[in-house]
């Protein structure tokens, strides 16, 4: 055994999970009330991902049941297994029909692209940044 808990990890991000969906959203614009929740289930997904694909240290047969019972996100996966999209932070992000303009979020423009100090905050997932 390679000495990794993926259970623990799993059980931890699950925990962290019920909280963000416990927290009062008074304040928040609605948007902003599931950037937390976002950022978990990419957490999530990562771990799992890191674990298999760059730690190998876990299974396939694990890596398969946490794609099949959802605990990772396979189609995110997927994506940050491709060039430039390595770190994205959600799959909405890449969607153009979800855009004003019919063009990648905010958060995938390179900040040396960006306006110096501009504040990029994704509307439907809160990133500031994921385009490497």
């Amino acid at each position: 055994s390679s000495g990794i808990n993926a259970e623990y990890g799993i059980e931890e991000l699950d925990a962290k999970m019920r909280e963000h969906e416990a927290e009062s959203h008074e304040g928040k614009r609605i948007v902003e009330a599931v950037w937390p929740i976002f950022k978990v289930h990419h957490q999530k997904s990562r771990y799992i991902y890191d674990l298999y694909y760059k730690r190998k240290a876990i299974s396939r047969e694990l890596y398969d049941y946490c794609i099949k019972e959802k605990i990772a996100d396979a189609s995110l996966i997927a994506k940050w297994k491709k060039d430039g999209y390595e770190r994205l932070c959600c799959l909405r992000c890449i969607q153009v029909k979800d855009t004003n303009f019919g063009t990648n979020c905010i958060c995938r423009v390179p900040r040396e692209k960006l306006e110096e100090m501009k504040i990029v905050e994704c509307v439907h997932c809160g990133c500031r940044g994921c385009s490497g």
